[in-house]
């Protein structure tokens, strides 16, 4: 039988790297769900704090590592990714307040963003933190968020240490540099999807010497938070909740609602939003900003879950609430603070409102149509009028200031960020963000709707060289998410040319259960249709290989954090499909999910295993639980941090100790470990590269690329 590229490879491969993987002791666990009995050999892993995890994550780590650090094009690899990283400043986080405009910046050569302040969107700027410079505490530290008091005097700022999101709040002097000696832990705004940027849950009042916050307790990381009111210089043992758990004994708040407050400029108003679970239906709750100082504040519900909210903001004496309760792609309403009256600010239409920002004439909304984003401009008398863009892209980030003018962050899959500043009717690049030294040129990017397994056009995104030979030997990444209604929109990555250079393809799969094509989108890929999701990225796999693009044994899948759903779902369902494949701290055993911290939130977009129809379809789609004995999988790298505090190490960990027990002669499963890591949102620009260079030089060891293919 003749041997492909791929198979000698294999064969070429090192007698240590080929070695058995870490022994994975079995104590089998049987769990009876509505008469189904699961019998799980790794529940001992779901105790991470116990010598034995410990030891045998250690070996996992060890092991993995011993196996990358001998494909021979990493460390090459890894200089290119450095080299990319480095063409230019990359800036992000705008928050304005006075005259001044709060942000993040990575200069070349620098391993954190460090957050900086200038004066106007082009005037002269200073370097407030850097958290390289803080004191070690076990790891690097991480701006998490920051949020500036109106005036632009101080500015609480939330940091935690490696990558946990742990945030403790500071309070910084902004002229002096300065922190004052408030610090509050457990604070901020820990969304447990990660959809929120830069949101930190912190509304500063007028006088600058107050602010509400969100704090959950001691013994919860996402759950039974609450609302408090702080004053500076005073202990925050003192301060008082004011709204959630446990704030108002004459009002219920579940165990996974989430409740942040924000202010408004000239309003005497507090709007607050409950965020319940993952759900993208919230509450919204308004009281007198003057008597919102303890647990007894009259506040009145303006907007249940059955009104299907998903975004809001305060202006003035009126909530602006984006609404899919009669449109999957959303109208806009306008509704009466005092009266509750509703008026039909914004019809729905064809593209997908997805985000609101308040400004001094009423609300600007960020809309999604045909995978470019839209800024649409709502005057408090009703006038709507579209802003102008000099090109078609995604918004990634949208501030305004008093003084009428928007800053935003404007980007595509080929075209590098542009911050720009609108004002009066105009358009002003400014130096926010400095022209990258990077070309483009030699880049297209097409986005064309491919047939799903039921008929369904599903949006497929691909960037590669232009004019790419359709000969299928392209070496391909096909990525996909599918969850909470979350966009894949355009974005630009100066790294992503590392793979392109070489002639390789880089895809996104725009699966159901994210939100490009509104509420019935995210619904086709939701608890009981969760199936399609992982069928979308079959289909989208089938295509790119139909087509010409790429071949199974040229074909990489990756899916991060919920997206390990799908991605683990290709692998076993569809083993033959892929190459290889990289599951990023992924969410794994969808039937244990719920008994961690970040479960109960989670039950909203996943389901629950009290559920008969739920557990039916989790049960028939987890990953873990889908895997079989003497299967041909393709090769694994499944990625995780230790400190990770919403995909807990043992999630990903079962799976590829699973994977290891089935087939132990296959292609190579791997636990890459990083100990001074969570999710990857703390994770400083090395981390991220490492990491880049293990996953890409695995994957093109698996193609059989001759640059990586280990020697004997």
């Amino acid at each position: 039988m003749r041997l492909n590229a791929l198979g000698c490879a294999l064969l070429a491969l090192p007698a240590l790297a080929m070695a058995a993987a870490p022994a994975t002791p079995e104590i089998p666990v049987t769990d009876v769900y509505h008469g189904v009995s699961v019998v799980d050999p790794y529940r001992w892993m779901e105790d991470m704090k116990s010598p034995e995890f410990q030891t045998w994550l250690k070996a996992q780590a060890d092991y993995a590592g011993g196996i990358l650090k001998q494909i021979p094009g990493r460390d090459a690899l890894r200089k290119r990714l450095g080299e990319l990283a480095d063409v230019g400043e990359v800036t992000g986080g705008y928050e304005q307040a006075g005259s001044q405009v709060f942000f993040l910046k990575r200069a070349p050569g620098e391993n954190a963003r460090k957050l900086w302040v200038r004066h106007g969107a082009n005037g002269a700027e200073r370097l407030l933190l850097d958290p390289d410079a803080m004191p070690g505490e076990g790891g690097h530290h991480a701006i998490d968020w920051y949020s500036p008091s109106r005036d632009g005097k101080l500015i609480a700022i939330g940091i935690s240490v490696g990558g946990s999101e742990n945030s403790v709040m500071r309070i910084m002097n902004v002229a002096s540099g300065k922190f004052l000696p408030d610090v509050i832990d457990r604070a901020g705004l820990n969304e447990p999807d990660g959809r929120s940027m830069n949101e930190s849950g912190i509304a500063w009042l007028p006088d600058g010497k107050h602010f509400y916050y969100n704090r959950h307790p001691a013994d919860e990381r996402y759950n039974k938070s609450a609302v408090f009111l702080h004053k500076l210089g005073d202990s925050a043992d003192k301060d008082v909740a004011v709204f959630g758990w446990g704030a108002t004994p004459s009002r219920t708040f579940e165990l996974a609602d989430l409740p942040y407050v924000s202010t408004a400029p000239g309003s005497k108003w507090l709007m607050a939003e409950v965020l319940h679970g993952d759900s993208v239906n919230r509450s919204f709750w308004v009281a007198p900003l003057a008597k919102a100082t303890n647990g007894e504040t009259p506040w009145r519900r303006l907007i249940t879950p059955e009104d299907k909210v998903t975004h809001a903001v305060l202006v003035g004496d009126a909530l602006y609430a984006i609404t899919q309760k009669n449109a999957s792609r959303r109208e806009l309403l306008k509704i009466s603070v005092a009266t509750g009256d509703r008026v039909l600010a914004l019809k729905a239409g064809d593209a997908v409102l997805q985000e609101l920002i308040a400004t001094a004439d009423g609300v600007v909304v960020k809309a999604l149509d045909g995978g470019v984003s839209k800024l649409i401009q709502v005057g408090k008398t009703g006038q709507t009028a579209e802003l102008g863009l000099p090109f078609e892209g995604t918004v990634r980030e949208i501030s305004a200031a008093s003084d009428r003018s928007i800053l935003l962050r404007l980007e595509g899959w080929t075209r590098p960020a542009q911050v720009l500043r609108l004002a009066g009717g105009k358009v002003e690049v400014t130096t926010l963000q400095k022209p990258l030294k990077v070309d483009t040129s030699g880049v297209e990017a097409r986005r064309v709707m491919i047939k799903s397994h039921d008929g369904v056009l599903v949006p497929l995104s691909i960037l590669s060289q232009k004019n790419p030979a359709l000969d299928g030997k392209h070496p391909t990444i096909l990525s996909g998410y599918g969850a909470y209604g979350i966009s894949m929109e355009p974005r630009f990555s100066a790294v992503r040319l590392a793979w392109l250079e070489r002639g390789g393809v880089q895809a996104v799969c725009h699966v159901r259960g994210g939100g490009e094509l509104g509420e019935d989108w995210h619904q086709g890929g939701y608890i009981k249709t969760k199936q399609n999701t992982v069928s979308d990225f079959i289909a989208c796999a089938e295509w790119l290989i139909a087509n010409g693009y790429t071949s199974s044994s040229k074909l990489a899948g990756i899916g991060g954090s919920a997206g390990g759903i799908t991605i683990g779902g290709t692998i076993t369902q569809r083993p033959e499909l892929l190459a290889a494949a990289q599951s990023a701290v992924g969410i794994s055993d969808m039937l244990r999910m719920e008994n961690t911290p970040n479960g109960p939130p989670n039950i909203e977009e996943f389901g629950t295993v009290k559920n008969p129809e739920h557990f039916k379809s989790m049960y028939a789609i987890s990953p873990y639980h889908r895997v079989k004995d003497g299967v041909a999988y393709p090769a694994v790298i499944v990625t995780t941090g230790a400190n990770d505090p919403r995909v807990e190490a043992w999630l990903p960990g079962k799976f590829a100790a699973r994977l290891q027990k089935a087939n132990p002669n296959g292609k190579p499963v791997i636990l890459r470990v990083d100990y001074d890591a969570g999710h990857g949102i703390g994770s400083n620009i090395g981390q991220a590269l490492d990491e880049t260079a293990d996953v890409w030089s695995f994957f093109l060891w698996q193609m059989g690329d001759p640059a990586f293919q280990p020697m004997r």
